[in-house]
Parts: structure tokens; C-alpha cells; sequence
């Protein structure tokens, strides 16, 4: 699906969607709880339905309401018994049901081959692999395709911190499905932290509380067995957080646009999404002096933050930014090829960009391509606006992924935008 967009000035109010991060993990908790959960959430997302669906394959029954905007999780029979077939679990593209799952299914002695599509294939599983063979999983393959078999033993586990967070939420989330206490140590400082804070967060909220400790600058965590404790327990309802990472495209719109003219409401200020940051980031940016942005805690936030950059006066860099070579496209490559198509001054490097930001208005009157990732083709369609010429966003389906609304939501505040080819599910 292509989606020309016209220059416009938004304004109005929306609602922040779901979080993509806190359901995935607030899923994960239910289904393996003692009781029946109900997930409020305003939306759904292919991300979000990899998780359930892969759960469902292992025997939790869950379903999504989204008249009343509600995820209904039953246990169900999820662990693994005895020899059998093993369970499907097909992650399409999202890299937190795998990096989430693949330790979770080890440790509740659930058989499993796991598969995906796009670039999740390519993404590194290594650090997570190596330490499900020390704790008596049998695996087989190295990347997607993958099989895992046996039931994971509790002990001491070593991971990097600067690989992926996601290796670190999927242990700590594996912890109480195992018979034992167990220990986490993180080998390298540990980026994009408040990942880790969320999964603990949630994991609180399901009765079951992670330990935190500090040493020469390396985190580790523990988790100690109770006896007759139950593990997860059910909350019964569950609010899923307003979804800072989406937000921000629309908070970026109203800087841009001078401040006062996009309203979000359901964001939470206390929030432990990491990406509530953007609030003080554009707030830097607004000042119109140069700005620095380390994207090594909010990789999420860096197509938006390049475009809100290319748009506003200064010299600005983002550095700390390899890791988002690996995500749904090499991210660095694309956002900086789509601003250069639309005009802006934004030069690549192996770990960094360095963006000459423009006042007002970019040129415009060209196609940038999504390269299939949900966050670029968000973040160029709100480069779009401010551009003199309309854009057209090739491969605007990728949305679905994360924000199946984000044309809807444009629309409603007042965007001009029409398909130009292609199939899709909305607009």
C-alpha cells in the first residue's frame, strides 16, 4: 500500500493507543497466572497478536475484544506434559515475542519451533540460546528456524547487557515458571534499562517481584522460590499503559507545529516507558540550538527525533545508534535515505547521524520508501507534513505492525492523505 500525503497543519485531540511493550508482557504474565485476566487495551497490533497467538499455540486461550477494547486470557493447560509434537510458534516479525518466549517456553517445559519472517531471522540469539544449553535445553539451530526442547533448570545465568534488553525481560520473565531460585548477572553495562524496569513493573503487578542489584557497574537480578507460592497471580484487570513510543510522533507534529495543536490524552507522566523521554527531548530540540541524542537508552525514538532534528534550525547528532542496523531495517540507513529523498541535510555514519536542521519546511515532492518498518514509515509520513510538496510512503502497510490506526488517527486530525496502490487493511 503506498499513501501520499499532502502538506497540512494537524490539530486536535487523540487518544494514545496501547502500549505494544507492556501488553506483550502483560500477556505473557496472564497466561501463565492462576486465574482468568482481562487486558484493558484501546488496540491491537500485528506485534500484539504474534504474542497471543503463539501463547494460544501452547494452550492459553485468549481472545480480543475490540468492541470494549479488552484482551480475556485463561491459562488454560500452557505447560509442557510429557513428549509430544511441538508447539508452532510462529513470531512473524516481532522480536519481543521471540527474545520474550523462547526463554519463557524453556522454562515451563514447553517443546517448541519457533519461526518468523522479514529481518527477524537475522536479529542475534546467541547470548539466549548458549544459556538455555547450560540449563538443560536441548536447541536446535542457531537463528530462526529454531526448536527447543527439555525443561529449563533455575541457577545462575550470565548475559550481555549490550546486545538486547529483550534477552534480559525474557529470563527474568522465564524466573518463576522455574522450580528454584535463580540469578541473573549481566556481563557488560545494560542499555535501554527501562525496558528491564517495565518487565519488572508488570511482573509486580502479577505478584512476583524481581531483586536489583549493583556491582563495578553491572546489574544483576534475583528471584527467589516461595513455597506454596502460586507464581503469577492475576491482577484480574490489567490497564495497559497510553503508549509513549507511538505518541511521539504526534507530540513531534505539534512541536514542530509551534506547540498547543495535537493533544494526547492517556499518556501517564509517572510512566516507566522509557520513551516518555521524548518530552524532553523535543523540549531541547524546541529551544532551536543543537542537540545531542544518545540512542542507546531509546532506540525506538530515533526516526522520529531525526525528523523532528532535520526540521528544526541547529547543528544536531545522534550518536550511540548501531544497534538499530539490526531492527525491522537497517533504521539508521533508511530514515536518513528517506530525509535526503525529502530534502533534508542528513549525513550517515556506522554509529551516528549528523543532521543540519532546516527551518520550517523541507522540499518535498518526492517517494521514500518504508523498507517495511513501522517506524520509518511513521516518522517520514509526519516529515511529509512539513514538506512543500506532497510525499509518498511506499510500503505504508508496515504500520500494522505496531500502530494499525496511524493513517485513521492522521486523517481525523485534519491530514490530507490517499491511497495510491497496493492493498491494505485501513484507510
Amino acid at each position: 500500500m503506498n499513501i501520499r500525503i499532502y502538506p497540512s497543519k494537524p490539530h486536535g485531540s487523540m487518544e494514545a493507543m496501547a502500549s505494544k511493550s507492556d501488553v506483550h508482557r502483560a500477556l505473557i504474565c496472564a497466561a501463565f497466572s492462576d486465574r482468568e485476566t482481562i487486558i484493558h487495551s484501546n488496540s491491537i497490533s500485528r506485534d500484539m497478536e504474534a504474542t497471543a497467538s503463539c501463547l494460544r499455540a501452547a494452550g492459553a486461550a485468549i481472545c480480543y475484544d475490540p468492541g470494549e477494547g479488552l484482551f480475556i486470557v485463561s491459562p488454560g493447560r500452557i505447560r509442557g506434559e510429557g513428549p509430544g509434537d511441538s508447539v508452532p510458534a510462529d513470531c512473524r516479525e516481532s522480536g519481543s515475542t521471540l527474545r520474550f518466549l523462547i526463554p519463557v517456553f524453556a522454562a515451563a517445559g514447553i517443546s517448541t519451533r519457533f519461526t518468523g519472517e522479514g529481518r527477524l531471522p537475522e536479529r542475534p540469539l546467541g547470548p539466549i540460546l548458549f544459556e538455555l544449553s547450560a540449563h538443560g535445553i536441548s536447541v536446535k539451530g542457531e537463528k530462526l528456524p529454531i526448536s527447543i526442547k527439555g525443561s529449563m533448570t533455575p541457577g545462575s545465568f550470565s548475559l550481555p547487557g549490550d546486545i538486547s534488553s529483550q534477552f534480559v525481560s525474557g529470563l527474568l520473565l522465564a524466573f518463576p515458571l522455574m522450580e528454584g531460585d535463580s540469578r541473573l548477572s549481566l556481563t557488560t553495562g545494560l542499555e535501554s534499562q527501562a525496558y528491564v524496569d517495565m518487565t519488572m513493573d508488570t511482573m509486580k503487578r502479577f505478584g512476583i517481584r524481581i531483586s536489583m542489584s549493583e556491582r563495578d557497574g553491572k546489574l544483576s537480578f534475583s528471584y527467589k522460590k516461595n513455597e506454596g507460592h502460586p507464581g503469577y497471580v492475576s491482577p484480574f484487570h490489567y490497564e495497559a499503559d497510553g503508549d509513549w513510543s507511538n505518541a511521539a510522533f504526534f507530540l513531534a507534529a505539534d512541536m514542530l507545529l509551534g506547540g498547543g495543536q495535537i493533544k494526547v490524552n492517556g499518556l501517564r507522566e509517572d510512566s516507566v516507558q522509557g520513551d516518555r523521554a521524548i518530552a524532553d527531548i523535543l523540549k531541547e530540540l524546541s529551544h532551536g540550538e543543537g542537540c545531542v541524542l544518545d540512542a542507546s537508552s531509546v532506540p525506538d525514538l530515533v526516526p522520529i527525533c531525526a525528523v523532528a532534528m532535520a526540521l528544526t534550525p541547529g547543528k544536531h547528532r545522534i550518536v550511540n545508534a548501531g544497534r538499530l542496523r539490526i531492527k525491522e531495517s537497517d533504521r539508521l540507513s533508511a530514515i536518513s535515505e528517506g530525509l535526503q529523498r525529502m530534502g533534508a541535510d542528513i549525513r550517515e555514519l556506522p554509529e551516528e547521524l549528523i543532521i543540519e536542521g532546516k527551518a520550517g519546511e523541507l522540499p518535498g515532492g518526492t517517494e521514500v520508501s518504508s523498507f517495511n518498518d513501522h517506524r520509518i514509515a511513521m516518522a517520514l509520513s509526519i516529515g511529509a507534513l512539513f514538506c512543500r510538496e506532497p510525499v509518498e510512503i511506499t510500503g505504508a502497510e508496515a504500520v500494522e505492525k505496531s500502530y494499525p490506526g496511524f493513517f485513521d488517527d492522521l486523517r481525523r486530525l485534519g491530514v490530507r492523505l490517499e491511497r495510491t496502490g497496493g492493498t491494505g487493511c485501513h484507510l
